[in-house]
C-alpha cells in the first residue's frame, strides 16, 4: 500500500451511532461544496497527519476501547486502497462505518461484493437535490449532460444503499433559506427511506469566507 497520509480523531461518540469509535479523515473531495468545514482536507492536507501504518497501529492498540472505525473526509471513496483499508480493520474484529458523499456508485457496490471490504455502517450526505449537483463541480463551464450525470450517480447510490442491507443514514445540513428552500429540502426527503437526518448549519470555518457570514440555522423538531 502506498503511503496515505490522515488525520485521526482517537475516540468519537458522534461520529458512529450508537458506538464509541475512533475516525479517519482522508484527503481530496471530487466535490466543492461552498460550506464545506473539512475545507483543509479538500484542498491542501493540513501538517499534522499521519501515515495509515501509524494509524492502523494506534487503532490496533486501542481496539478493546473501540466500538468501531469511522472513514471519512474528504471523501474515502476516491482512494484506490479503500478495499485494503476496510480489510486490515476487519481483521482487528471492529466494524466500519463509511461516509460518502454518493458520487462514486460503482466503489459502493464494488465494496460490497467482498464480506472482507464490505461497510457496516454508511452513511451519505446528500447536499442538495440531484439535479442541483452541478453547482457543486466549483466548474462554471460544465453543461447539461455533466448535470445529467452527476445526479443520476446520486440517486444510484441512494437507491442502492437503500437496498443494500446495510445499516445505514443518509443526513442533510439545513442550509440558509437562501440557497436551500424548503422545497429543497422535501424533495431530498422523498428519495430517500426515512433515515434522513438533518443538521444545522453553522458558520466559522466554511470553504468559501463568504458562508461564514450566513446566520446558522435551527433544525425544527421531528426533522
Amino acid at each position: 500500500m502506498r503511503e496515505i497520509k490522515v488525520a485521526l480523531r482517537k475516540t468519537s461518540l458522534v461520529d458512529y451511532p450508537g458506538k464509541v469509535a475512533a475516525a479517519l479523515f482522508f484527503c481530496g473531495c471530487n466535490l466543492r461544496c461552498p460550506w464545506c468545514y473539512n475545507w483543509e482536507l479538500v484542498t491542501v492536507p493540513p501538517e499534522n497527519l499521519i501515515g495509515m501504518d501509524e494509524a492502523f497501529a494506534l487503532i490496533r492498540k486501542r481496539k478493546h476501547l473501540l466500538g468501531g472505525v469511522v472513514l471519512s473526509g474528504g471523501e474515502p471513496t476516491l482512494l484506490g486502497e479503500l478495499p485494503e483499508i476496510i480489510a486490515e480493520i476487519k481483521s482487528m474484529e471492529l466494524p466500519v462505518k463509511l461516509d460518502t458523499n454518493g458520487m462514486l456508485p460503482d466503489v459502493l457496490k464494488k465494496l460490497c461484493e467482498n464480506e472482507n471490504t464490505r461497510p457496516d455502517f454508511i452513511a451519505m450526505d446528500i447536499k442538495l437535490p440531484p439535479e442541483r449537483y452541478i453547482e457543486l463541480t466549483g466548474r462554471k463551464d460544465d453543461g447539461p449532460d455533466k448535470a445529467r450525470e452527476m445526479a443520476d450517480k446520486i440517486r444510484e447510490s441512494i437507491a442502492f444503499i437503500r437496498e443494500s442491507g446495510i445499516e445505514h443514514e443518509f443526513r442533510s445540513l439545513l442550509l440558509p433559506a437562501s440557497y436551500f428552500p424548503p422545497k429543497d429540502l422535501e424533495s431530498v426527503k422523498s428519495i430517500t427511506d426515512g433515515t434522513l437526518k438533518v443538521r444545522a448549519f453553522r458558520g466559522g470555518n466554511c470553504l468559501d469566507e463568504t458562508w461564514n457570514r450566513y446566520t446558522s440555522t435551527h433544525v425544527p423538531s421531528g426533522n
